[in-house]
This record gives structure tokens, sequence and C-alpha cells, in this order.
């Protein structure tokens, strides 16, 4: 089945994006996604570097929980290590996607994760009609795309 994305501003779909269009004061959906980490140092070095790539900067941090955003008001990304102090393991079936505005970034980014130690889980490519993206996990096992729609 074709994936089926709808337009907040219509109502209606369309398969060549995969975004949802909002209107002036409407919110997304997701505010922030955590990912969890066993050394957050570790971790931290790898998304300030992976993630300057696209211009996200630390947006908050302490130091339990560091998180990253393009700006104030778009979705960010952040590493924690578990509330209850038990080992942070990677869920089966969960992976955050991260857009961006083209395959060769998505390309570049790919490879930027692999080059800091992450591990490939599909190299990019067309995945259906204007869907592109590339696959990986990082240092902590959590996996994680960059994707373009167009």
């Amino acid at each position: 089945m074709p994936a089926y994305w709808v337009d907040a501003r219509t109502g209606f779909g369309d398969n060549s994006r995969c975004h949802a269009v909002l209107m002036k004061g409407e919110k997304a959906m997701i505010g922030y996604v955590t990912l969890g980490t066993n050394d957050l140092s570790r971790a931290a070095k790898f998304y300030d570097a992976l993630l300057g790539e696209i211009g996200a900067k630390r947006m908050m941090e302490n130091d339990q929980f560091i998180a990253w955003s393009v700006r104030p008001d778009k979705p960010g990304l952040g590493v924690t290590r578990p509330f209850d102090k038990k080992s942070a393991t990677v869920g089966n079936g969960v992976m955050v996607a991260l857009e961006v505005d083209s395959t060769s970034k998505g390309d570049v980014l790919h490879r930027k994760a692999l080059q800091l130690g992450g591990k490939d889980e599909g190299a990019p490519g067309q995945r259906g009609e204007g869907f592109y993206a590339g696959y990986f996990r990082d240092l902590d096992g959590n996996k994680l795309n960059f994707f373009f729609t167009g």
C-alpha cells in the first residue's frame, strides 16, 4: 500500500511529500524525541558533530539529558540517561526520521553518521516514489534515518 500523507490545511492526501503543511499558529504533533544512552558524553559528541551538519544546536541540557534543534520552534532530538537508572536499551521497531532538504544532504549525513562510528542500516536511495532515505544506527544502537521527499 502506498504511503498517504495529509495536508493539514486542506485535509487532502498527497503522495508527493512526507510532511504536513501547517498553517500559521498551528503546532506540529511531535515536539521532541529522546533516545536512551549509556554514555551521555559519547552520545553528545556524536550528535554535536552529526546534527551540526544541518544547523542544529543544543537547545536544552543538564547532567542527564541533551537536546538539539535547528530552531526553538522546531522539533528536537534528545539523548538521555534512563530516568529509572537502568541501562538504556534499543526499542525493537523504533526509529527516528530526520528530514533534510535534498537527497545530497541525506547522502552527506548518512556518510557522516558512519564516519562518526554509526552502523549502516540501509544505504541512501529511493524508497518509493518521491521518498529518498538512508538508515543508520547511532553509537547506542538506536535506529535513525535522514529522508527527503519531493
